[in-house]
């Protein structure tokens, strides 16, 4: 019987120190289980997100001090672990010390060596350099070591052989991308089995949640561990980590695969967790069956999570909100107030005399049913201060001796609204009550940068920013019905019109609302962005020219000649948006707070962007022409 221990711990980013005690402790723990291994995620003792905290010759060296004490405690048990290993004698490409991405086994206070390897450790080979993933920046490859070496990978990878009760036991050791190689030009996974006999596989992991990932983790490493008839134990951590703009949550959920590629084992999500398996015995487990929940659920706890762990790493218990009686503040509302509680959370409504009647009752009645601090504070005055003070005030021209004075247009009237309430009343509001404010801004916002610089799209966090705006709805939907169990969000808020209420032309009363046709715009939008083949101009003009626009973007059939009666409509608004998406939404984005992220793309680090100006390929100018004609 071989009993191996899932060791599923909160990794944090940057502090090998409290992450090597987090790692005994559980060795402890799996030593008083009588387990023979324990297991612990990619990066277990650095975290994996570091930045350029990698070009730290100390906090490298701390790094392995703290690996040697994991080594140190394998007595009468096997640690399996990931760390930074450094090769002082050598240097990476960039004329920095050399360092690998390790897989370290020890025992009996020793490194094991795999059976081919020139290190006591297994090298990732399969380097991730796409989405938030940096690592040919600061890890050197197996492939490139291979090179250096005169062999090849396959002559490299290879298991790592333990001696337990008398029996050896082959082990398939992978990291996190090793297990994900369709697309490379080879696979370590494919090479352990047509190489070597394997009794089974560990894949080490640091892995951030998107939405989907699961359900195909599941059905990749269920067919390995099917194909090559051999347990796979996947082990990842769980925590939030960071790479400046872009903030991820790790979910953990790590899981044990029989050789029928079943899950035989799985760890509750975002927990810290040991779970202890008997090896032998896998295939008499019943399945393990998820529950069948619905997306918005698993978009909701990864929101839960971050938000709850962002605000404890920057040591922020109180929030400060802007509510408009629109339904992206009031599920920021419902969602903060829910991990933080009412008594952290001040919800401020802050009119001007374009507000309704009707949006400032929907924001008290959300405030009440929340029962939290809330304020009305009326910025009408100050705005048409602001106004007079700007066009009255007289601009000196000094070289030539002119003078003449500013004109305030109904559009500058608009942001100026916008910074008075962020700028002014709520950082105000948040430093007196002693906390920060949210920017509350969704994604298809986002990506058209349909905000205010210094405005609206100010905050400490953006945490529904990679959120599309029907799913900004489907979270109100959940949060009423699932997690409140009772309309803490009012239905008004769900019903009326979206808008920002800065302009008579705005009026909600009499149904209007934003530019953002949210039905067809969300999903245009998310071709932009979140496509693995992104879209351009010219492919939704192909698309649309052939009649298979809606199927390709995902959206509601017709959506496009409802809203765009010609095609001279239907361009003009493309490029409208494309011209403010690739133009101006960059500077924005640039300087928009940090965005919790859901989606296979968020924006920042994922989804990186030059400010280079709106393009239009030639083959687009054509199509358009022949469709103008």
């Amino acid at each position: 019987m071989l009993k191996i221990a899932l060791g599923q711990m909160e990794v944090i980013p940057g502090h090998p120190d409290k992450n090597m005690e987090k790692i005994l402790s559980m060795t402890e723990d799996a030593r008083s289980q009588q387990a023979d291994i324990v297991i612990f995620p990619e990066m277990a003792i650095p975290g994996y997100f570091l930045g350029d905290t990698w070009e730290q010759p100390a906090f490298l060296q701390d790094c392995e001090e703290c690996g040697q004490k994991v080594i140190e405690a394998s007595q009468g048990i096997i640690i399996m672990f990931g760390n930074i290993a450094v090769d002082w004698k050598k240097k990476n490409n960039d004329g920095r010390v050399r360092k690998y991405n390790a897989f370290f086994t020890a025992k009996n206070g020793k490194l094991i060596y795999p059976d081919s390897m020139p290190y006591p450790f297994v090298i990732k080979t399969l380097m991730p350099n796409y989405r938030e993933f940096d690592d040919t920046r600061h890890f050197f490859s197996l492939q490139k070591l291979s090179r250096e070496l005169g062999t090849t990978p396959d002559q490299l990878i290879s298991p790592v052989t333990l001696k337990i009760k008398d029996r050896r036991y082959r082990v398939g050791c992978l990291l996190c991308e090793d297990g994900w190689g369709d697309d490379y030009e080879l696979t370590p996974l494919g090479i352990l089995k047509h190489q070597r006999s394997i009794d089974f596989f560990v894949n080490i992991s640091s892995s951030p949640y998107t939405l989907g990932k699961n359900d195909k983790r599941h059905r990749v490493f269920g067919a390995q561990a099917k194909d090559t008839h051999a347990s796979l134990f996947y082990i990842n951590n769980v925590g939030l980590q960071n790479n400046g703009k872009t903030i991820y949550t790790f979910d953990g959920l790590s899981t044990v695969y029989n050789t029928e590629g079943q899950v035989a084992a799985c760890c509750q999500e975002y927990k810290e967790e040991l779970a202890v398996v008997d090896l032998e015995h896998l295939g008499e487990l019943p399945p393990v069956t998820f529950p069948d929940e619905p997306p918005i659920a698993h978009i909701y706890h990864a929101l839960a999570y971050g938000i709850h762990h962002f605000l404890e790493n920057i040591h922020m218990k109180k929030v400060v909100i802007g509510i408009s009686g629109g339904i992206d503040s009031a599920v920021a509302a419902a969602l903060y107030n829910r991990v933080i509680g009412p008594e952290n959370l001040l919800l401020v409504n802050m009119p001007s005399v374009y507000n309704s009647e009707t949006t400032k009752g929907l924001s008290q009645k959300l405030a009440e049913n929340l029962g939290c601090h809330y304020a009305i504070i009326p910025i009408q005055e100050s705005v048409e201060h602001t106004i007079r003070q700007l066009e009255s005030t007289p601009i000196e021209f000094l070289r030539e001796h002119t003078e003449s004075h500013l004109e305030v247009s109904s559009f500058v009237a608009e942001n100026i609204q916008a910074r008075d309430r962020s700028a002014r009343i709520l950082a105000g509001a948040a430093a007196a009550f002693g906390g920060g404010f949210t920017c509350n801004a969704n994604k298809a916002e986002t990506t058209v940068g349909y905000s205010t610089l210094y405005g609206d799209q100010s905050g400490f966090l953006a945490a529904l920013a990679d959120l599309w705006k029907y799913q900004v709805y489907e979270l109100a939907h959940y949060l009423n019905d699932a997690v409140y169990q009772r309309e803490v969000i009012p239905q008004g808020i769900i019903d009326i019109v979206p808008s920002a209420e800065l302009s008579e032309n705005q009026n909600v009363d009499e149904g209007k609302g934003d530019p953002i046709k949210y039905p067809y715009h969300d999903h245009l939008f998310r071709s932009f962005v979140e496509r693995w083949q992104k879209a351009t101009p010219q492919d939704i003009l192909s698309w649309y020219s052939e009649g298979v626009l809606e199927e390709k973007i995902g959206c509601e059939p017709g959506l496009a000649g409802k809203y765009f009666p010609t095609p001279a409509d239907f361009i003009a608004d493309l490029e409208r948006w494309w011209n403010l998406f690739t133009g101006m939404a960059i500077a924005k984005r640039i300087q928009a707070p940090p965005i919790l992220a859901v989606s296979r793309r968020a924006f920042g680090f994922d989804h990186r962007e030059a400010q280079n100006g709106p393009y239009y390929t030639r083959r687009y100018k054509e199509l358009k022409e022949k469709l103008l004609k």
